[in-house]
């Protein structure tokens, strides 16, 4: 395969930036109130359960895809099976990341927002409603609007740098720095009167409270939290050296993703408890939760408003693999401009994700099957696009990617046994598929 010119300048560059593209709003946001709101620790162990045995392999395969290929999402496909439908997966990969980034940059905007408002000491000087200030926030159009765009504009300018100027020198710095803040809110959270309910609630499991839902959205989270089934992780790979181990840096991914989702459920759940708040709060929790923190802490204001930053840093370098999929797609011509593509696929995704923006809003009484445009947006990223994704690329791997360099990109970089190989590839090609093919049918109410 003909070797890309933009690659990862380290392998932890790579590793960074891969765990920064899985930990953002899936592990910090997303996570803490979709297991708040399926009853917590049980949802905690299928979450763990489903990384393990699902999220990793599919990781490692994505990676596989992309090294082996040495090409971004669409390409890839048509590389590895030429003249065949596969590369449908990778357009299917793009057009999920347009969908999720049309949504993602929503929230992403309201960190912004809560992150610019921290720093002269607004949100905790001028509100104790926190509940209201986020109603009032989330329900202005022009403010989301404005956060919207202003993230957008930070993520255009950023991939317009590059592989190794912009996502990796962006991860380098922030990632180490948002698990160190995250471990001193934690340390402060669980001392807390109360805070031990909050840890019960978290970390002991009630499987009377599982459901299909609660098991398919479990699955989901492993997808989105990874960021699995849209290949961005092909896209991130193909700019890998070979002497790098996939299977070792896939593992540090998941395990970092693990960590930070459990730093988030022991830093949240005993505050909700502490002060009385809802746990199956939504996607608010994270926005009412913290400030409430922060208030009680010496020096709240400031710890406040560096942890927003660094959040506002981590949801950046996730997004920052959603648009780089979208734009790296259709800069695969070496006489397009990135700048212009970057610029051009950001503006579309903006003017795709206004309706998003307005569901708190303008938009609130409109309904897509029930459900806003925002929480219609997420359950089609969350629960459709991302496990068929998943689905076809264990399909790909397991059935149809050339066997001979399936191993050989699983065994670059590392002594791992062939066994170690075998029990992966029999996973991938039958066990995650199966487990896909069940839960998404259950979630129908087919089975």
């Amino acid at each position: 395969m003909q070797k890309k010119t933009d690659q990862w300048s380290s392998k932890l560059g790579f590793i960074l930036s891969s765990a920064g593209a899985a930990i953002g709003l899936g592990a910090i946001w997303k996570f803490p109130y979709m297991t708040g709101m399926n009853g917590g620790g049980a949802f905690f162990l299928l979450f763990i359960g489903f990384t393990i045995i699902i999220g990793l392999p599919l990781l490692i395969a994505e990676f596989i895809i992309g090294r082996g290929a040495q090409k971004e999402a669409v390409s890839a496909y048509k590389a590895l099976a030429p003249k065949s439908s596969w590369p449908i997966v990778g357009q299917l990969g793009v057009f999920g990341a347009f969908v999720l980034m049309s949504f993602y940059s929503v929230v992403g905007g309201w960190v912004l927002i809560y992150s610019a408002m921290s720093i002269p000491g607004l949100i905790i000087k001028d509100s104790a409603n926190y509940e209201q200030l986020f109603a009032t926030i989330t329900g202005n159009p022009g403010i989301t609007i404005l956060g919207h765009a202003l993230f957008m504009i930070i993520n255009i300018v950023v991939i317009s740098f590059g592989i190794k100027n912009g996502i990796e020198k962006a991860s380098k710095l922030l990632m180490p720095l948002l698990f160190v803040f995250f471990i001193i809110l934690v340390i402060r959270s669980v001392t807390f009167d109360g805070a031990m309910e909050g840890l019960a609630f978290f970390l002991q499991p009630d499987f009377s409270k599982v459901t299909g839902e609660s098991v398919l959205y479990a699955l989901g989270q492993s997808f989105f939290s990874l960021a699995v089934g849209i290949s961005v992780m092909v896209t991130y790979s193909s700019y890998l050296k070979k002497d790098v181990s996939l299977p070792m840096s896939a593992g540090s991914v998941s395990i970092m993703n693990i960590f930070v989702s459990l730093l988030a459920g022991l830093a949240i759940f005993p505050i909700v408890f502490s002060f009385g708040l809802e746990p199956a709060e939504g996607p608010g929790l994270l926005f009412m939760v913290l400030p409430e923190a922060f208030a009680q802490m010496p020096f709240g204001e400031l710890f406040l408003s560096l942890f927003l930053l660094l959040f506002l840093f981590a949801v950046l370098t996730s997004s920052f693999s959603m648009l780089e999929i979208i734009t790296s797609a259709f800069t695969v011509k070496k006489d397009r401009s990135r700048t212009k593509i970057a610029w051009i696929a950001g503006i579309i995704v903006f003017i795709a994700g206004i309706p998003a923006a307005l569901s708190s809003s303008s938009l609130a009484n409109f309904k897509l099957f029930g459900l806003t445009v925002f929480d219609a947006s997420d359950f089609l990223v969350s629960n459709i696009i991302l496990p068929v994704g998943c689905l076809l690329i264990a399909i790909f791997i397991g059935f149809r990617m050339d066997k001979t360099l399936v191993k050989q990109e699983f065994s670059n970089g590392h002594s791992l046994s062939n066994g170690t190989y075998q029990l992966w590839f029999q996973l991938i090609r039958w066990l995650v598929p199966i487990t896909i093919i069940i839960v998404f049918l259950g979630s129908l109410g087919i089975i």
